[in-house]
């Protein structure tokens, strides 16, 4: 993990080491943050990406300083949606070009929606970032500053988990063309690489031990590789009290790159392993 260049303005750093002193009465400190987070809503800065040539997962540290400065500058207001109230210090996304969403989705400002996005009812924390084609699937949940990519299929239930302190920690990367199946769960700055297919139920956290079923290796810890299709399992481990089985993520198939892998050509694949009805 690297840091990133960032296009918020270097009064963010300066806030930030006075950050104790701040308050919804400091209009000038007010003003900096909602500049700052109109680029994160506009998808004109980000949390974090992923480096081309390094392949590194690069920081922008300012932005996530920039999320955590309003929640002691912004003061807390009602907003309504229909005959729904809310109370908050974070306003509700306003900026949906292009952008489908469905009655019950709810959005953050400071969180940017590409267009050609769709939102099931679902939650996209401040600080995330859906790339152009996805789809955040019914009670999924983008936390903050998690980073999804393009054409990626975040299927029910789905929780992607956020971090923004410390404010160098690397989110979660869903990259390009990956599928989180129903309920699986990402979380720690876990990395999904690109079309990575994750199975029902599969908890990935950044230090998961992962393992290919074919060769029995043990691959980078806390990543689902790229185009590969994964699931839970267990490894027994010894303790003073006994073996228990501890938790991990197996790599069941590799699958050709670029290819295009629809649901149905998943659950084909679980099914030859047992792992669908």
């Amino acid at each position: 993990m690297t840091m990133v260049n960032s296009p918020l303005p270097t009064d963010i750093d300066r806030l930030w080491e006075r950050r104790v002193q701040l308050g919804p009465a400091d209009r000038d400190a007010h003003a900096t943050v909602v500049a700052a987070l109109e680029l994160l809503d506009r998808g004109e800065a980000r949390v974090a990406q992923v480096d081309p040539d390094t392949d590194d997962v690069i920081v922008d540290v300012r932005a996530k300083r920039a999320i955590l400065l309003s929640f002691k500058v912004f003061d807390i207001v009602e907003a309504s949606v229909g005959e729904f109230r809310y109370r908050d210090r974070m306003p509700l996304k306003q900026r949906f070009d292009g952008v489908r969403v469905v009655p019950g989705a709810i959005a953050r400002w400071g969180s940017y929606l590409a267009p050609g996005v769709v939102l099931m009812p679902s939650f996209v924390n401040v600080g995330g970032y859906v790339a152009a084609g996805s789809m955040v699937d019914t009670w999924a949940t983008v936390g903050s500053g998690a980073q999804i990519g393009r054409n990626v299929h975040l299927a029910g239930g789905a929780g992607i988990g956020g971090v923004l302190e410390p404010p160098n920690a690397a989110p979660v990367i869903i990259e390009d063309d990956a599928f989180i199946s129903s309920r699986s769960m990402v979380v720690e700055s876990a990395r999904v690489r690109t079309g990575a297919k994750l199975g029902a139920g599969v908890i990935l956290t950044r230090s998961t031990r992962v393992f290919d079923a074919e060769t029995g290796d043990e691959l980078p810890r806390g990543e689902a590789p790229a185009w590969s299709v994964c699931v839970g399992s267990t490894r027994i481990k010894k303790f003073p009290g006994g073996e228990f089985g501890m938790p991990c993520m197996l790599v069941l198939k590799r699958l050709p790159e670029g290819g295009s892998h629809d649901k149905l050509a998943l659950e084909d694949i679980l099914r030859d392993h047992g792992l669908a009805g």
